[in-house]
């Protein structure tokens, strides 16, 4: 292992360097260009080392071409103008990808150089990396110009303009995951039990998922991405061993953290991490699941994005942007509630995009600890900073280390498209800053203006809204009281992605600098109903399906049946009827929403989407019930 290297860093990327890296590591024999399209896909491809040491010149200014159906790109790459290029980023990170069940002649794994790079068609960028890099870009000009313009912000925190040598967005995820033995499930009631009473949560690992933790976090290591924590989550049960000694359905939820980077390397990281987990407990035997709900009715997988933003200067001292003058007086500087206040306000545009799947949604529910209300905590006191896991993005603070001073956004899941996630929110809070700092508003007023009440006029947030809770947002408020103090969540895909179209006004925020475009906005709206509506109509419906076939009549006559057991039935018979059974003269639900959606009626697909999950959540409730009365 000593023998590999793991990462080739920018300052490497001359093609006299990487000739030369080439040369001395012939484990590594093919090279893959990883664009990330609008829906969050990675390209993949082997191209043999020679080829592309041959002609590597050619590569890194020009990159390779395919059309546009290996990609995301609706609306973009059409049928008659396919063609995309994907062109080599030069100015990141790259990393190789072992094989660990391929070596070559000197019994090394053979690997695959991974250099991130961006999706071109028609000469223009067009791909998630592309609009994260330009989101950077625009804050950090757009920043760099407020500053200048506005000298007593400088000077109020002991700097001057001309002491900037840079401005830096920092990022980083905490992904969640669950693992199990393949073909090998738990029981809810069981899970269920065990999540209620927390006995899972960071619980001592054992057996094959500590070794394969401790191998991850090794790894992690030597790709240099700063391994901080590897720990149990809340999901789970304990183990059974076999009469041979050997761990046998294994089904525990996890979680892995490591070091926060800038904002577009963060993005990169996480996709690779993804990729180092998947194959290291492959390889051991056992499944990774990262879909935000893979169990109905347990904890979910969340992947919290964190946010900051400092400001290097040219003696080499850096500032963070979001801590105060005195972390006792104040929850956050003027930019930092600036760019709070931009994420509430315009949360509507970022919504889309963070939760762009019917499996997003599975999670995003009361009792979970998923956030759904537009609310923030500024963390009890000043100075004793509280965390608060039932808003939508939480103040992270330390009194003794404002360098820690940063935001969590606790909705993405691990297949949120984290570049476009990450995209727009700095978006948004690019334009939370710009009219704080216009305003010139003080701290004093911008913490009155957060915490204003419904009702109350304000400056730059909704006048008939509320933005900060210091309470349990699903135990201090009835849910009539949470839609009208937050705004009514979205409940679909469909209901989120027409925030785009019926919030204009904010997502213009997005198109700040060129950042986003409408070209852009419809090919992922495009994606994402696509997606929705063949998930729907060709998975979510059939699984319901083969559900509740399973759900059978285990009661008769000589039974000792009570009078609840033939009422809980006939409840599930009527109940799978309305579901999922026509008639001459009536269509079930099930039928309802395929005819809708073949029909174009997306409106009335996502009304009887919601009206579904509310029936299989019953009916799933039922059965329980009724087969735990059964001798």
């Amino acid at each position: 292992m000593s023998k590999m290297i793991y990462t080739i860093k920018p300052e490497h990327h001359s093609i006299e360097s990487i000739l030369k890296i080439l040369e001395e590591h012939k484990e590594i024999q093919f090279v893959s260009f990883m664009g990330i399209d609008i829906g969050g896909n990675g390209t993949d491809e082997k191209i043999p080392i020679k080829l592309f040491m041959k002609d590597i010149e050619e590569m890194l200014s020009h990159g390779i071409q395919t059309d546009g159906s290996s990609v995301e790109l609706q609306g973009i790459a059409v049928l008659n103008d396919a063609r995309v290029d994907i062109l080599p980023d030069l100015d990141c990170t790259w990393f190789i990808d072992y094989n660990y069940e391929h070596y070559n002649d000197d019994n090394l794994p053979v690997g695959t150089l991974i250099i991130p790079s961006f999706i071109v068609h028609s000469e223009k960028k067009v791909c998630s990396r592309s609009i994260l890099k330009k989101a950077v870009n625009n804050f950090k000009v757009t920043l760099k110009e407020l500053l200048k313009e506005n000298p007593e912000l400088t000077q109020k925190y002991g700097y001057k303009y001309e002491d900037i040598e840079d401005i830096i967005l920092t990022s980083a995820t905490e992904l969640e995951m669950w693992v199990k033995t393949p073909e090998q499930s738990a029981d809810f009631e069981e899970l269920y039990a065990s999540q209620t009473l927390k006995e899972q949560y960071w619980k001592r690992t054992m057996g094959t998922v500590r070794t394969v933790l401790e191998k991850i976090m090794n790894i992690l290591e030597l790709y240099d991405l700063k391994p901080e924590m590897a720990h149990k989550e809340v999901g789970g049960i304990t183990n059974r061993i076999d009469a041979k000694g050997r761990i046998t359905h294994v089904m525990e939820q996890l979680e892995i953290d490591w070091r926060f980077s800038d904002a577009l390397q963060a993005a990169d990281n996480e996709i690779i991490v993804r990729e180092l987990i998947e194959d290291q407990f492959r390889h051991h035997g056992l499944e990774v699941m990262f879909k935000a709900k893979p169990i109905p009715g347990v904890a979910g997988n969340g992947e919290h994005t964190h946010f900051g933003v400092a400001l290097k200067l040219k003696n080499g001292k850096k500032i963070n942007l979001f801590a105060p003058l005195d972390m006792k007086q104040d929850y956050l500087s003027e930019i930092g509630y600036g760019s709070l206040m931009g994420i509430l306000k315009n949360y509507e545009v970022i919504n889309p995009i963070v939760t762009a799947t019917n499996d997003a949604f599975n999670r995003l529910k009361p009792k979970f600890e998923a956030p759904v209300c537009i609310v923030t905590s500024l963390g009890g006191t000043k100075d004793t900073p509280s965390r608060n896991r039932s808003v939508l993005v939480g103040v992270i603070r330390d009194i003794y280390n404002p360098s820690s001073t940063r935001f969590e956004l606790r909705s993405p899941n691990p297949y949120s498209n984290t570049y476009l996630v990450i995209a727009a929110t700095y978006q948004c809070m690019l334009d939370g800053i710009m009219h704080v700092i216009i305003e010139k508003m003080t701290t004093e007023e911008l913490e009155k203006e957060i915490s204003k009440k419904y009702g109350e006029e304000a400056i730059y947030l909704e006048k008939y809204r509320e933005y900060r809770s210091e309470e349990d947002v699903f135990e201090s408020y009835t849910e009539e009281e949470r839609n009208k103090l937050y705004g009514k969540a979205p409940a679909t895909v469909w209901e989120n992605v027409k925030g785009f179209d019926s919030n204009r006004e904010k997502q213009n925020v997005l198109k700040l600098g060129a950042v986003f475009s409408d070209e852009l906005i419809n090919s992922f709206k495009l994606s994402t109903v696509e997606k929705w509506k063949n998930e729907l109509s060709g998975r979510i419906i059939h699984d319901n399906i083969v559900l509740l076939k399973t759900f059978v009549k285990l009661h008769n006559e000589t039974d000792h049946a009570t009078d609840l057991d033939v009422v809980t039935w006939e409840k599930i018979v009527y109940l799978k009827t309305k579901l999922m059974k026509d008639s001459m003269t009536k269509k079930c639900i099930f039928t309802k929403i395929k005819n809708s959606i073949l029909e174009g009626d997306f409106d009335t697909a996502s009304d009887l989407q919601i009206t579904m999950n509310e029936k299989m959540t019953e009916i799933r409730a039922l059965y329980i019930e009724y087969k735990n009365n059964i001798f």
